[in-house]
């Protein structure tokens, strides 16, 4: 289930892609799928290993059409506030469902600007507002300090805006996701986030499951019209000023590297 559009994001062939808190590596499978030069990052080097095995999996089953001896697909160990990449590594980067959990996210979005290439593009998805601020009132169990490495902070939409200017990113286009799971995890946090066998809780996420493989027009008008007035994230898409198209600076080459 991917949050982030990569027709807005603006990857194609060849892209170098960095997945920033890529967690199972949805968008990193995607990215990698497309042609894409794809880094996978996380603190979680557990999630890494997964995620270096279904690159590999994905190689050998031919998903992945990887040009000559270069590998598309690698996982690296990074922290977002301290990432090891040098200045304009990389075409896109996806941060998805991340920076919320991030105590100096402005340190992180500053370096996110940072190895993002002048004129490059990125996409930052964040739990939006209204759906975030229902799930915090139902249940203190729902994010930190009640969840380790949890939610620290609701974003306006404006806050986020105002952060990534301040770090030389700037907003292009914008869109609500994942409407249809607003109220599933309005029931999670009313039985208890880590209630997960309550019946209600079982039938909804069947229906989830369901719609994710089936996608029946239905349920697809549903989730677009709930994503219009009260989506579970938003999606910002955003470009990094060019200092002028003549002096634009060569951006580095990624090395490769593996998750620990």
């Amino acid at each position: 289930m991917l949050t982030v559009d990569y027709e807005r994001l603006g990857a194609v062939r060849g892209d170098r892609v960095l997945d920033l808190g890529c967690g199972a590596g949805r968008h990193a499978f995607e990215s990698a799928r497309r042609g894409c030069v794809t880094v996978a990052s996380d603190r979680d080097a557990d999630e890494l290993r997964a995620v270096t095995g279904m690159f590999a999996a994905m190689d050998d089953a031919g998903e992945i059409d990887s040009p000559g001896d270069q590998q598309l697909g690698h996982a690296v160990v990074a922290d977002a506030t301290a990432l090891p990449y040098p200045d304009a590594s990389f075409d896109r980067i996806i941060a998805a469902e991340v920076l919320e959990h991030i105590v100096d996210d402005e340190r992180a979005i500053a370096e996110l600007a940072r190895v993002l290439r002048p004129g490059g593009t990125i996409a930052v998805t964040v739990p939006a507002r209204a759906a975030e601020r229902v799930c915090w009132a139902l249940s203190a169990d729902y994010h930190a300090p009640a969840v380790p490495d949890g939610h620290v902070r609701i974003y306006s939409s404006g806050e986020l805006r105002a952060k990534m200017a301040a770090a030389g990113l700037y907003v292009s286009d914008s869109h609500g996701a994942h409407g249809l799971h607003t109220p599933y995890w309005w029931l999670r946090c009313l039985v208890g986030p880590r209630n997960d066998q309550h019946p209600l809780v079982r039938a909804y996420h069947r229906l989830l499951v369901w719609d994710m493989t089936a996608a029946t027009p239905v349920t697809r008008t549903l989730d677009r019209l709930l994503n219009a007035v009260l989506p579970k994230s938003t999606v910002l898409y955003a470009y990094k000023a060019r200092a002028s198209r003549a002096a634009e600076p060569v951006a580095q080459p990624v090395g490769a590297a593996h998750a620990a």
